[in-house]
């Protein structure tokens, strides 16, 4: 918790989305990247995040059409962001206080990464995965 969140960052691709793209392309690149946010840019500056939330609730749930509905439409805008140079535990806070699950890291109004709370799981989860997949190997030999 007390790690830098550049550290979590460090070789993170930045996956995002211009406000004039669909939902449904949102979605899909959502979908392909293993992702449950997209960083929305304009300029090169962080306008807004869309996450699998918004899709959820403000798409889905609102009966809106997913390949009409500009993503500006139903993003956050100027969500609150943290600097990489801060710990981990500061974007933790952030989510904790206000509900969220994804948190943009930005330098000068950039996106350069996002945190998540999975993050927060990090080692443990790489722990947890590896128990399981021992413990399926060791069914399989007993079984």
């Amino acid at each position: 918790m007390h790690r830098p969140i550049s550290e979590i960052i460090d070789g993170q691709t930045v996956s995002t989305a211009k406000p004039t793209d669909t939902v449904l392309a949102a979605a899909e690149r959502m979908k392909e990247r293993s992702i449950g946010a997209l960083m929305v840019v304009e300029d090169d500056q962080l306008v807004g995040i869309f996450t699998e939330r918004d899709a959820l609730y403000r798409v889905i749930a609102a009966g809106a059409d997913p390949s009409k509905t500009k993503i500006s439409e139903v993003m956050t805008p100027n969500p609150q962001t943290i600097d990489a140079d801060k710990p981990f535990r500061n974007a933790l806070h952030l989510m904790y206080e206000n509900g969220y699950r994804h948190v943009p890291v930005v330098d000068d109004g950039r996106p350069i990464g996002v945190v998540s709370a999975r993050d927060a799981l990090g080692a443990d989860l790489v722990e947890f995965e590896s128990d399981l997949e021992v413990r399926e190997n060791i069914s399989e030999i007993l079984g």
